[in-house]
């Protein structure tokens, strides 16, 4: 059976198989309407946006290790592009909380960000890699990608400082990425926001500073990837990532001698 939910200027095609009822997304005409808004710097682009419904009345039934019926809440994601507004630096998609149709579907989350359009431009080689990302939940359930996230009370405002982070590794096959590095030890900024109507999103590039890291050759103890930092400073310590606040106090320095 298709399923269909017509949201302001895209319309988003479903299936799913064996229902017996109608599943369509129905959004009323006048449903409270979620606007997000995505600030994009112009080395940067707005990622592909993931939206999920969920459904307490129509749910999903799945089979548990002794064969036991299992129900969970149904849901539906599907992908949207966020608009650019006229020729701003401002890009933005508008969801209806309120899904509507006969399985009265509410907007349960958003993943969306940022990241490199030409990774290109680091070499040849060089692949977009994670950061930049975040997620929103407008239910009390988890995202995708686990937990609800920070709550926060109203609107959602979101700034947060960035750096390009180009990362090479080696152990099982080369690679190289360039990654944008954020305050959080995840990829994702993760929040929950009940009442949220706006949510805005503006990431800071701080595109002279970048940090370079390179991984092990060979898998053994004591081999740590090494960092070489903006200002020169290398360490080879074991560390996951960058030392952010040291990628800030760079910055900060530099930008008090101007």
């Amino acid at each position: 059976m298709p399923l269909r939910i017509s949201v302001g200027l895209f319309v988003v095609f479903f299936s799913l198989s064996g229902c017996g009822q109608d599943y369509s997304l129905s959004p009323p005409a006048d449903s409270e309407q979620i606007t997000v808004t995505v600030k994009v710097p112009k080395e940067l682009k707005a990622k592909t946006m993931k939206v999920m419904y969920r459904s307490a009345t129509c749910k999903r039934i799945s089979q548990g290790p002794s064969g036991q019926r299992l129900e969970s809440d149904g849901h539906h994601g599907f992908d949207v592009q966020l608009k650019r507004q006229g020729q701003s630096d401002l890009y933005q998609v508008k969801l209806p909380k309120d899904g509507g149709g006969a399985c009265r579907w509410h907007l349960a989350n958003v993943t969306f960000g940022v990241d490199y359009a030409d990774p290109s431009r680091f070499g040849e080689s060089v692949t977009t890699g994670g950061g930049g990302g975040v997620v929103v939940v407008f239910d009390h359930k988890n995202s995708p990608r686990g937990g609800t996230g920070i709550e926060v009370k109203g609107d959602l405002t979101i700034k947060k400082d960035y750096y390009p982070w180009i990362i090479e590794s080696f152990i099982g096959r080369y690679e190289k990425d360039i990654s944008l590095l954020g305050e959080s030890r995840t990829y994702y900024l993760n929040y929950q926001a009940l009442q949220a109507k706006d949510v805005y999103f503006e990431p800071i590039l701080h595109s002279g500073f970048l940090v370079h890291s390179v991984g092990p050759k060979v898998k053994e103890k004591g081999n740590y990837a090494v960092f070489t930092y903006p200002d020169g400073t290398v360490e080879a310590i074991a560390r996951a990532q960058p030392d952010f606040r040291k990628l800030q106090a760079i910055r900060l320095a530099a930008e008090h001698k101007k």
